[in-house]
């Protein structure tokens, strides 16, 4: 990525946070752009439930910081970004490696610019679709982000 905060190597280092390290949550790396981010997560016999499958708190942890984080990114020092709020929608167990691209678009970090200057803050609601090692769906998950300009 290519401003202030979450540069590719640094963001290597969450990989060693203790809830996606025992979950198995990896952070692949930023889109060259930095619109996008790529996670993966691989069952393990640690990681996996009684079903053999993996834990749904798992799949909605993998997917917790990625798109405030970006937002947060492109925006710049001088916004706040929160994540507000998210909802999981599980089509089928996850029983591979899980897979995820949070994306994002220039037109849509723009648009939260433009609402957070001209109202005084905004949220935004992006999706991303979580798929095993077979490119099968396996839950989409909406997170609304909260942005404001700082005072």
């Amino acid at each position: 990525m290519s401003s202030y905060r979450f540069k590719q190597r640094k963001m290597r280092w969450i990989n060693l946070y203790p809830p996606y390290l025992g979950a198995g949550i990896r952070f692949k790396g930023f889109s060259d752009d930095g619109y996008a981010c790529h996670v993966e997560m691989k069952l393990r016999w640690w990681n996996k439930n009684l079903f053999n499958t993996h834990f749904g708190g798992s799949i909605y942890a993998m997917c917790d910081p990625w798109f405030c984080f970006i937002v947060l990114d492109k925006l710049g020092p001088e916004y706040i970004v929160w994540d507000k709020s998210a909802a999981v929608r599980f089509i089928k167990p996850g029983e591979r490696t899980l897979k995820a691209v949070f994306k994002t678009k220039p037109e849509e970090i723009e648009h939260i610019r433009y609402q957070a200057d001209s109202l005084g803050k905004t949220t935004y609601v992006f999706t991303a679709e979580i798929l095993d090692s077979n490119g099968i769906l396996v839950a989409e998950v909406d997170k609304e982000v909260y942005a404001r300009r700082k005072s």
